[in-house]
């Protein structure tokens, strides 16, 4: 079985869904089922859409001299 792109569970919100579209401030979601719902709403026709998840950031890494690697 093949993992997926998030793992395999995945809970279901309307921010990645295949019927919502984002709002241009981002604070909600326009769905073509249900209107403009919250970002993390549910409904039954959830489809899911990876391409319209986004990733968590990596912490940046610490920032290192050249001096603290000479022996």
């Amino acid at each position: 079985m093949a993992k997926k792109l998030f793992g395999n569970h995945i809970e279901p919100a309307c921010e990645y869904c295949e019927h919502g579209k984002k709002t241009r401030d981002g604070q909600m979601v326009l769905c073509e089922r249900k209107g403009v719902v919250a970002p993390y709403f549910c409904c039954r026709k959830f489809l899911y859409a990876p391409l319209k998840r986004v990733p968590k950031t990596t912490p940046a890494l610490p920032k290192y001299d050249k001096e603290q690697f000479e022996l």
